[in-house]
């Protein structure tokens, strides 16, 4: 379709402020298509970026919003029947599908697509290797589930064949409950781990490798699979069926940590050095996730050299061990850690940071998977590298909190103040604070900081 009919094509967007469906507004329009949508509530920062780009966002799903009706409307995976709108769109007969199918045919089917899957570091993965490839010149495309730093956006469209994405397994939508990655037609793919995760949508670990099989179905023979040879599940899920070309970590690349914290490292591809990372980011899982995405830059033909330059100059993606700011000699930082085995990686990369200085984790328990209870009896032990962890239980827990923080001579707390209250009348400058939480926390973050700045 020619860039003039586009503008005449109208898409709305239910659930557009998800940073998935938000990047998918973005991308949109930056083809030339008229773009609107709606949230239940319009919130930032994705509402903030959308309005900057001139997009009409609507509060709420009241029906009016689709008459006259759009040429298409692209349905959220966070919306289901019921919706008002959604059952407007179905008894109306109006055309529909969703943000990865739209994304599939519009875009990606074009590009030589660089995805980024896993149960954790996803984010950090794909924004690392979109920044691989710009820094060596090939502008890719890119849809993360973050803000790129480097970028200070989490989605772009362009006018070169790359397009790098993060791979999500959550489900599609309503009406398509296939994981969102079996749309996304990678040539080039990384498979960072693989956990069980997601327990409102998948009954068992055995699922969600039948939706990684389903992918790598999709993976063309001279395409590339990369993953870590000492993951069991997704060595499970290659000998299901695997029809392309792979590498291995700790097989075919291998590092040599320099520093504790991973600050410094080594590569090494065959066995042969080839060279020496220093960067900005922490923790031995960065390690892991930077040989992966140097792998795949590799294999569009980029130097392993110039990668290792560009990780140089690597900033990670908001909400990923971002340092807020300083208090009175205190240090708060922000993770998106949702995961007790990301909880306990994050935490050992922080720990090995600072060394003896004090490191206290704050956390909310908050993705479906948690509020589900089927980590709460890791949970606790994945907070074991904090010197003190103090603990939030949120309403619509399905179990206790504070039975298993007592267990493990842990505090919870029921608000948010208390948690603030408590932390200030220890603090002591040098102490690092992480909070984690996939959600806002209440506004725990800026308090807190507000709080330990007026704690003189």
């Amino acid at each position: 379709m020619a860039s003039q009919d586009k503008k005449q094509t109208h898409i709305h967007i239910l659930g557009i402020c998800g940073t998935f469906m938000g990047g998918i507004a973005a991308i949109a329009q930056s083809l030339g298509y008229r773009v609107t949508g709606s949230d239940q509530n319009v919130y930032p920062p994705m509402s903030t970026q959308l309005e900057s780009l001139g997009i009409e966002l609507t509060s709420g799903y009241d029906p009016k919003q689709l008459d006259p009706a759009p040429d298409m409307v692209i349905i959220g995976n966070a919306m289901s029947r019921g919706n008002s709108c959604v059952e407007y769109v179905l008894e109306k007969g109006l055309p529909y599908t969703s943000g990865p199918e739209w994304l599939k045919h519009n875009l990606l089917q074009k590009s030589w697509v660089l995805a980024v899957a896993g149960t954790h570091g996803k984010t950090t993965t794909a924004s690392m290797l979109a920044w691989l490839l710009d820094y060596a010149g090939l502008r890719p495309g890119f849809l993360i589930g973050g803000i790129v730093q480097n970028f200070g956006v989490s989605a772009r469209v362009s006018d070169t064949p790359f397009f790098v994405i993060e791979a999500d397994e959550y489900d599609t939508a309503f009406f398509d409950k296939r994981s969102k990655f079996v749309h996304y037609l990678p040539r080039t793919l990384i498979m960072n781990n693989l956990e069980f995760d997601h327990a409102d949508i998948f009954k068992d670990l055995d699922a969600i490798q039948t939706q990684f099989n389903h992918l790598l179905r999709t993976l063309p023979s001279q395409g590339k699979a990369i993953y870590p040879a000492d993951d069991a599940p997704l060595v499970e899920v290659i000998k299901r069926g695997f029809w392309s070309q792979q590498e291995t970590l700790n097989g075919d690349w291998t590092y040599k940590l320099l520093e504790r914290d991973g600050s410094q490292f080594e590569v090494y591809l065959a066995g042969q050095l080839e060279g020496v990372v220093n960067w900005s980011a922490i923790g031995e899982h960065n390690v892991k996730n930077a040989l992966m995405a140097i792998a795949a830059a590799r294999h569009v033909g980029i130097p392993v050299s110039v990668s290792i330059d560009a990780l140089r100059e690597f900033k990670s993606p908001k909400r990923r061990m971002e340092l807020l700011g300083e208090a009175n000699g205190v240090f708060v930082y922000d993770d998106f850690a949702h995961h007790p085995t990301a909880i306990k990686t994050t935490l050992a990369g922080l720990k090995a940071k600072v060394g003896d200085k004090p490191v206290i984790a704050i956390l909310e328990p908050r993705s479906n998977t948690m509020k589900m209870g089927v980590h709460q009896h890791t949970l606790l032990e994945s907070l074991s590298e904090a010197d003190e962890a103090y603990l939030f239980e949120p309403q619509g827990l399905g179990w206790s909190l504070k039975d298993q923080a007592s267990k493990a001579g842990r505090v919870c707390f029921d608000s948010t103040d208390e948690i603030i209250a408590t932390v200030c009348a220890k603090a002591q400058p040098g102490q690092h604070i992480l909070i984690m939480s996939n959600g806002g926390f209440e506004g725990l973050h800026q308090k807190l900081l507000s709080a330990l700045k007026a704690n003189a």
